[in-house]
């Protein structure tokens, strides 16, 4: 910031810096003091903000603008702390005449938490101040009305008020469209009616992202959360029943009192619940945090630069961190992409915790310099019979590489296989399947046929390999229209 700040005056000398933001809010007179700039908003900006301009208009005194640092000569003036606003002051941004289509679209129906995680900003706020309901369904209309595909509401916890929540996600539910809405929730405060409501919703009408951090009690107590993780489970499986929900659950590496063995174990616990997504995030000392103000006590050592990332602690090491980055990597990969599910339950059964399995992925993709280079889609898959081979001696081969092609066929090209997959149906094969089919079923110019040397929809179901030739069709314009076609080809020799 500072590079930026003297590049600018060195341009002109005349250009005036105003500061803002959280960066700035929490040590804002060394901050203005040790930069170049004249002022400097601390804490809440949109009021400030209004009145600077004004000031800057000649409409109003600089000295009369509360939550404003500023430079007189070599002394910089504090004009007092400004009183959190009522959110109802707050502007809607946008008109019908914005061309917002196609965007994601940042939303705040409330501010400030309950809860005193002390690694968040939102713990040193009091209380909680929300929208007017009317008003947040009349924008969130409008948001629908304008096609956007994804609402991200960015409250703390959207769930800290039982009647607000429910009243909203009973008005999304009851609409006609195609707008997605996120939330962060806190699952353990979900109650049986709100689950009851997500439960008949429009299938990805909602999304939760649920704030784990960790299942060790101990870890949790000092961080100030007081949640259990049974309870927690318990809340996101009813969830999960009604299968149209998409839940992304979140994880922080290096909390105090946490080591690398308990980490491995609320990992473990995350995935046993088998979310949608599973977020493996690393601890950040925030300025303004009082997680910042204990780093001491907890011996943790974290960068000085934004976003301040603990780098090591008396519980974990940096080797040890450095290592749950490439684990990192291989659950965004290959967990939260959706598209590799079969493979990774072929796999899974033959490692002690899912931990384990994801640990040694990451070490073969370290050995084969994949961290360091792009690799393309059909490489990912690759890697997974590679690591077969070398790794598990390759073990279950021929069944790997028929799972292998089942879950690339649904998320890839139909018409081209990769070499090291095996196609075993020639031309002849597929011209008597498609006429068997076409006999049954019809024109299936739009689709795609596979054969497989194992029962593949027996292996979806239930894990369980038999070693029966099947055959599915892939629908090319829809890639969750997938038959199972065995027993109408079997109903006469091929």
């Amino acid at each position: 910031m500072n590079k930026l700040t003297e590049l600018i005056k060195r341009v002109n000398p005349k250009i005036e810096i105003l500061y803002g933001g959280p960066e700035v809010s929490y040590d804002s007179y060394e901050f203005l003091n040790n930069h170049l700039g004249e002022y400097l908003i601390c804490g809440e900006g949109e009021e400030t903000y209004k009145e600077f301009i004004e000031y800057k208009l000649g409409e109003r005194k600089l000295e009369d603008i509360k939550g404003l640092y500023y430079r007189v000569g070599d002394e910089i003036k504090f004009n007092g702390e400004r009183k959190l606003m009522d959110m109802n002051d707050l502007v809607f941004p946008y008109t019908y005449e914005d061309d917002i289509e196609n965007k994601i679209v940042y939303y705040e129906a409330s501010r400030g938490c309950p809860f005193k995680c002390k690694y968040c900003l939102s713990s040193v706020m009091h209380g909680v101040r929300f929208l007017d309901l009317e008003r947040v369904k009349k924008e969130l209309k409008f948001f629908m009305d304008k096609k956007i595909p994804l609402v991200k509401f960015v409250d703390r916890t959207f769930n800290c008020n039982h009647d607000f929540t429910k009243e909203i996600l009973i008005f999304l539910s009851e609409q006609d469209t195609n707008t997605r809405f996120h939330f962060e929730i806190a699952a353990d405060l979900l109650r049986n009616d709100e689950i009851e409501i997500l439960n008949k919703a429009p299938k990805g009408r909602f999304q939760l992202e649920v704030g784990v951090q960790t299942t060790n009690l101990e870890v949790l107590k000092n961080i100030n959360r007081y949640i259990t993780f049974e309870n927690l489970k318990t809340k996101v499986l009813n969830v999960a029943k009604g299968q149209n929900v998409m839940q992304h659950l979140d994880l922080i590496a290096g909390l105090p009192g946490e080591n690398y063995e308990s980490f491995r174990n609320s990992f473990n616990d995350v995935h046993s619940i088998n979310p949608d997504e599973i977020q493996l995030g690393f601890l950040k000392l925030l300025k303004g945090s009082s997680m910042r103000s204990e780093a001491e006590k907890w011996g943790i050592v974290y960068s000085p630069y934004a976003p301040y990332e603990i780098l090591s602690s008396k519980d974990i090491s940096y080797y040890e961190l450095l290592k749950l980055k490439k684990i990192e990597e291989m659950v965004d990969k290959y967990y939260n992409s959706g598209k590799f599910k079969n493979i990774l339950s072929f796999f899974l059964k033959k490692f002690e915790t899912p931990f384990d399995f994801y640990y040694e992925l990451s070490c073969f993709f370290e050995l084969k310099g994949f961290f360091n280079r792009s690799i393309n889609s059909t490489e990912y898959y690759k890697v997974l019979f590679d690591f077969n081979e070398e790794v598990l001696n390759g073990k279950g081969r021929e069944v790997l590489r028929e799972i292998i092609k089942y879950d690339y066929l649904c998320f890839n090209k139909k018409k081209w296989l990769p070499e090291f997959l095996l196609r075993n149906m020639d031309k002849y094969e597929e011209r008597d399947v498609r006429e068997k089919l076409r006999i049954s079923m019809g024109n299936l110019k739009k689709f795609h046929i596979e054969r497989f040397e194992i029962d593949i929809s027996q292996y979806l179901k239930s894990n369980m390999i038999i070693n029966n030739i099947s055959y599915l069709i892939f629908d090319e314009e829809n890639s969750d229209n997938i038959i199972d076609v065995t027993k109408i080809v079997s109903e006469e020799q091929i």
